[in-house]
């Protein structure tokens, strides 16, 4: 298969999703490739179409088991016309669940022919001392040998079409996932710089006043606290230690990179 060129798309608010997306996605050599960056709130509604000599890399970190609901809406904003596509789904040392399923349902209804899948484990966006400094040198050693054997599969297919089925772990209806109560607020020493609403993936932190969060609109994703020049904001630490000690067992041994091909 001949592919002119890969477009790598992340939903990332803390990174390290964009950053594992890039490393797979720039096998095929970072002058043939195209960063989208679907996290951007004002870019939300904007519509995006692609080619079946393309290779696409659609990355998510993954959400309580399941993909970022504004990640969902985004994703349908595209259409693949028969493109082939990559699945990443980035998770916090504990599993990702539903999340792989849920993108090849997605990529499937938008056109796209599902070529491979990744599992990649990340430090914990909230809970940090979970997979801490992870991908480390060996998850991104790790990660570039899958990207090779993916790039592999696609150059001795001769078409999309002729591409296996692929198989994902994962079950229907998709586990449930209504967010979490830690919801990152202003300190004292935020100084309103409005930095954070501008890098909101949703909209949850108004320019007029970015001392202030919409808890509604907040999903938890931890970019403000990212970005924040001050250090000013932060989740309550009494519940962020009760949600980490929910969490030690099923989080404390380091899971394992996937591949699916």
């Amino acid at each position: 298969m001949e592919i002119s060129k890969a477009k790598i798309i992340f939903f990332s608010p803390t990174y390290s999703t964009e950053k594992i997306t890039k490393l797979l996605g720039n096998v095929w050599g970072e002058e043939s490739c195209e960063a989208i960056d679907i996290s951007r709130y004002p870019d939300a509604g904007k519509h995006y179409e692609f080619q079946s000599d393309e290779i696409v890399y659609f990355g998510v970190p993954s959400y309580g088991g399941r993909v970022p609901a504004p990640a969902v809406q985004r994703f349908r904003n595209m259409k693949g016309n028969g493109a082939p596509i990559v699945l990443v789904a980035v998770f916090g040392n504990r599993d990702y669940d539903d999340t792989l399923l849920e993108l090849k349902d997605l990529a499937e209804e938008q056109g796209f022919v599902p070529a491979a899948a990744v599992a990649a484990v990340a430090e914990h966006s909230i809970m940090r001392q979970y997979a801490a400094g992870r991908p480390d040198e060996l998850d991104q050693k790790e990660l570039q040998e899958y990207a090779e054997k993916i790039q592999a599969k696609l150059k001795a297919a001769e078409e999309p079409k002729q591409l296996s089925p692929l198989s994902v772990k994962g079950n229907r209806p998709y586990r449930e996932y209504n967010g979490v109560p830690m919801k990152p607020s202003a300190g004292k020493q935020c100084t309103k710089c409005g930095v954070c609403a501008v890098q909101c993936p949703v909209g949850a932190i108004s320019p007029e006043k970015p001392d202030e969060t919409d808890r509604d609109k907040c999903i938890s994703c931890m970019r403000c606290i990212a970005v924040c020049p001050q250090h000013a904001r932060s989740v309550s630490r009494p519940v962020l230690m009760a949600a980490s000690m929910k969490l030690k067992k099923a989080c404390a041994n380091p899971k394992r990179n996937e591949l699916m091909l």
